[in-house]
C-alpha cells in the first residue's frame, strides 16, 4: 500500500507599521500602531493560542516594536504624545480646540462603514448626527458638544479592539452595552485596559515561540527597501525601462543595509532571547546583493513572492514545470541561505477575497486548494506551500475581525491528516537538502515582482533624490568629526527613520489624497529634523510638497497592504 500523499504549509504573518512619530517633537502623527496592536496583533496571537496544533512564522519589524514600547511608556507615565489618547484621557472635552475637533472628526468616522460602524447602532447614530450638520459651516459644527466628542472617541476605540478581547473582557461588553454618555471614569478604565493589552502583547508571542508553536522572524530595522539602497538600477532587472532618480545611487548603501540587518538582529535578540534564524525583507524585496549580505550576517532563510522566482527562471531560460514556488531554493552565490516563495493566489485569497465569504466556506475552499496542489505534485514529493501576508490590514474587512474565519480555517487545517503546518526553520532542519538551485535572482518584491511601487514615478523619484541629498550631507558631517557621540547616534537613528520603505510606497495616485499629503509632510519633517541634528540649515526644497497633487479622494479605496 502506497504512502498517503502529504503537503506542508507555512503561514508567515508580517507585522509592520511605519514610524508615525515626528521625531522633532515625539508626537505621533497617526494612531495606527496602537490601534492595530489592540485589534489585530492581539487577535492574531489569540487565534494561535486557541489552536495549538497550528504552527506559523510571525515576523515583527523592529520599528513597530519600538513604537509599541513607546506607547507602553506613555501609558505607564500617564502622559500621552498621541493626540487621540490625550483627548481620550482628558477630564472634560467641553472646550477642545478647533484643531482637536477636526482631528476627532477626521479620524473617528471610519470609511469602512459596513464592518466598523453599521454593526453598532449607537456608534452609527453619532455618524448620522455629524452628517446632519456636515457642510453647514464651522459655526454649526461648534454646536456638537463635549459629550458628542467623548462618545465618538470611546466608540472609535471600542471598534478598534480585538474580537477575542471583547469575548474575554467584561469592561468592553459593559461599555458597548452602555452605548452613550461615557464618563471620564469610563474613559480612564478603557485606557487602563488598553495599557494592559499593549504590555502583554510581546510576552504572548514570546510564549508562543517558547513552546515551539511559532517561529519569530524579523525585518531589517526600519523596513528599508534594501535592494534600492544597494543599487537603484536593480529596479531595471524586472522593468528595463524604469525611470530612475537623478541620483545615480544611494550613498553608502551597502553599509546602511548592513547596519539595518545588524540592528534588527540585535533588537530581536534583546526582545525574544535570540537572533532570528531568518528575515522577511521589507516588502519581500530581494536582490542577489541583498541575499549575500543577509547570508553574511548569519541569516539562514529569506522570503519573497513567486513572481520574483518566475522572473528569475524566465531570465535563465529554465522551464518551470509544475509549481516551482512550492519548494525553497538556494542561490549559487549564497548557498547557505534558503529562499522561500509566497503562493500569490492563496495569499491574495485570504488578503482580498475571503472577507466576502462565509468563514466556513472560505476555510473549506482554502483546504480544497491545498488538496489540489498536493494531488498535482509528482509522486513521492511533498509540496511546501507558503502563504505570506500582512498580519493586520485585511481583518477589518472581515466580519468580526476575522474571528470566525480563523476559527474555521485553523480548526479545519488541524483536522487534515495529510496536512502539516510548519515553520521555515523546522523545514530546513528536516528537509534542507531538498531545496532547488538558482544561478541568480531577478530583483523584485512581493508586489508585481517589481519595485514599481517604490520607484519610477516622478514623486517617488523626487523623494529618493531628497533622501540621497540628505545622506550626502550626513556623510560629510559624520566624517568631519564635528558631532559628539550622542549627537552622532541621534543623527544615525533619524537617518534610519528616513530610509523606511513606506515613504515611497505612499506617493502615487492609487492612494487617498489626504494620506499621501500626510506622509509627504511627515517624510519632509523627518528629513528636516535630520538636517537640524546635523547642525545644518534645512534646504528650502523641503518646504515644497513632493506630491504633485494626485491621489484619490479620502475613502477612495487605497491599495490594501495585504499583498
Amino acid at each position: 500500500m502506497s504512502e498517503p500523499r502529504k503537503l506542508e504549509l507555512v503561514f508567515l504573518w508580517h507585522m509592520h507599521q511605519p514610524d508615525y512619530r515626528d521625531h522633532a517633537t515625539g508626537e505621533f502623527r497617526r494612531p495606527w500602531t496602537y490601534l492595530h496592536a489592540l485589534k489585530d496583533y492581539t487577535d492574531m496571537a489569540a487565534h494561535l493560542e486557541r489552536h495549538p496544533q497550528v504552527r506559523a512564522v510571525v515576523n515583527f519589524v523592529p520599528v513597530l516594536l519600538d513604537q509599541i514600547e513607546d506607547y507602553v511608556r506613555q501609558f505607564d507615565a500617564g502622559e500621552f504624545r498621541d493626540p487621540l489618547l490625550r483627548l481620550l484621557a482628558r477630564e472634560s472635552l467641553d472646550r477642545i480646540g478647533e484643531d482637536e475637533r477636526r482631528l476627532v472628526l477626521a479620524t473617528c468616522l471610519p470609511g469602512n462603514h459596513a464592518r466598523m460602524v453599521a454593526p453598532y447602532p449607537r456608534y452609527e447614530r453619532l455618524h448620522h448626527l455629524y452628517r446632519a450638520v456636515e457642510g453647514q459651516g464651522a459655526a454649526v459644527v461648534d454646536y456638537l458638544s463635549g459629550a458628542f466628542f467623548a462618545d465618538l472617541l470611546v466608540w472609535y476605540h471600542l471598534v478598534w479592539t480585538g474580537e477575542t478581547e471583547r469575548r474575554n473582557r467584561a469592561l468592553l461588553a459593559e461599555l458597548m452595552s452602555k452605548g452613550e454618555g461615557f464618563s471620564h471614569s469610563d474613559r480612564r478604565r478603557l485606557l487602563e485596559m488598553m495599557a494592559e493589552t499593549l504590555r502583554g502583547l510581546v510576552p504572548r508571542y514570546r510564549a508562543l515561540a517558547a513552546r515551539g508553536q511559532i517561529e519569530l522572524s524579523a525585518t531589517p530595522d526600519t523596513h528599508p527597501l534594501a535592494p534600492l539602497l544597494l543599487d537603484f538600477a536593480s529596479a531595471r532587472e524586472a522593468q528595463p525601462d524604469m525611470a530612475l532618480p537623478q541620483a545615480h545611487f544611494y550613498p553608502g548603501g551597502r553599509a546602511r543595509v548592513d547596519r539595518h540587518i545588524a540592528l534588527a538582529r540585535d533588537s530581536h535578540a534583546r526582545r525574544f532571547g535570540q537572533a532570528p534564524a531568518g528575515m522577511w525583507p521589507a516588502e519581500g524585496a530581494l536582490s542577489d546583493a541583498l541575499i549575500r549580505q543577509l547570508a553574511a550576517q548569519g541569516c539562514r532563510w529569506a522570503a519573497s513572492s513567486q513572481s520574483v522566482l518566475a522572473n528569475s527562471q524566465r531570465r535563465d531560460n529554465v522551464a518551470a514545470s509544475g509549481q516551482p514556488h512550492h519548494r525553497p531554493w538556494r542561490l549559487a552565490a549564497a548557498p547557505e541561505l534558503a529562499l522561500f516563495f509566497r503562493d500569490e493566489r492563496l495569499s491574495d485569497l485570504i488578503g482580498f477575497e475571503y472577507a466576502k465569504w462565509h468563514g466556513r466556506d472560505a476555510a473549506r475552499h482554502f483546504v480544497d486548494q491545498l488538496a489540489a496542489i498536493r494531488d498535482a505534485a509528482p509522486a513521492g514529493e511533498t509540496p511546501l506551500v507558503c502563504v505570506m501576508l500582512d498580519g493586520e490590514n485585511a481583518w477589518e474587512h472581515y466580519p468580526y475581525n476575522g474571528y470566525y474565519f480563523f476559527e474555521d480555517l485553523y480548526g479545519l487545517l488541524a483536522a487534515q491528516p495529510w496536512l502539516a503546518t510548519t515553520t521555515f526553520s523546522d523545514w530546513l532542519v528536516r528537509r534542507g537538502e531538498d531545496a532547488g538551485r538558482l544561478s541568480g535572482l531577478v530583483a523584485g518584491s512581493w508586489v508585481y515582482g517589481t519595485f514599481s511601487t517604490w520607484i519610477g514615478e516622478a514623486d517617488k523619484n523626487r523623494a529618493w533624490d531628497l533622501l540621497c541629498a540628505a545622506k550626502q550631507a550626513y556623510d560629510l558631517v559624520m566624517d568631519s568629526g564635528r558631532l559628539d557621540e550622542r549627537s552622532r547616534a541621534a543623527a544615525e537613528a533619524q537617518l534610519a527613520v528616513c530610509e523606511g520603505s513606506d515613504w515611497f510606497w505612499w506617493f502615487g495616485g492609487y492612494n487617498p489624497r489626504e494620506a499621501v499629503e500626510s506622509f509627504d509632510q511627515l517624510f519632509r519633517a523627518n528629513l528636516a529634523h535630520l538636517y537640524r541634528l546635523l547642525q545644518l540649515p534645512e534646504p528650502p526644497q523641503l518646504a515644497v510638497p513632493i506630491s504633485s497633487g494626485g491621489g484619490m479622494p479620502e475613502g477612495g479605496g487605497a491599495m490594501r497592504r495585504a499583498s
